[in-house]
């Protein structure tokens, strides 16, 4: 079986979906920013200080192709990742992309502690929503090419999970 690829924005749930679908799949479950994390025995915020976006997107390059040559693995991505076409081309080889998405209101809620997402605190400059929304707004053309998309606004992890799990049987690749 192929891996199963979670994109979308911060805060749509990737995490907590990928765990609970590698848990009801039999699959094992990477969380591609902890495996970034690993590798450079820091946290994210720490990279982003001090190599930059960057210095953490190389990084997140080296972390996908190690990822992308896995089989039955749910593969969390970061939010951005889906910002290389190098990294989605090696994830399509490889897994079904499926899109997480959430209305602003739900990704204001989720992603509302600060120090924890650099790339949305050093966007937002007093408006966290319209830092959001204007995030949004450039990635939307990249989270759109995914396989599936699913919305989770509403939804609960294990709702979300269904979902997947009928769309992936429906299309004929899982076999449960």
């Amino acid at each position: 079986m192929k891996n199963i690829v979670l994109i979308g924005f911060m805060g749509t749930g990737k995490t907590s979906t990928g765990k609970t679908l590698a848990a009801r799949l039999g699959f094992s479950f990477l969380d591609l920013d902890e495996a970034i994390e690993q590798a450079a025995g820091m946290t994210i915020p720490a990279i982003f200080e001090q190599f930059g976006e960057e210095g953490f997107r190389a990084r997140e390059r080296e972390a996908v192709k190690l990822a992308a040559e896995r089989r039955n693995t749910v593969i969390s991505t970061g939010g951005g990742t889906v910002k290389s076409a190098e990294n989605m081309k090696y994830l399509r080889a490889h897994g079904v992309i499926v899109c997480l998405t959430a209305d602003v209101d739900t990704i204001l809620a989720r992603t509302s502690m600060r120090g924890q997402r650099p790339v949305l605190d050093g966007q937002d400059t007093g408006d966290r929503r319209a830092a959001i929304e204007q995030l949004l707004a450039e990635r939307a053309g990249l989270y759109a090419g995914a396989d599936y998309t699913v919305d989770t606004s509403e939804w609960s992890p294990l709702q979300v999970v269904d979902d997947i799990v009928k769309y992936l049987r429906g299309r004929g690749a899982l076999h449960e």
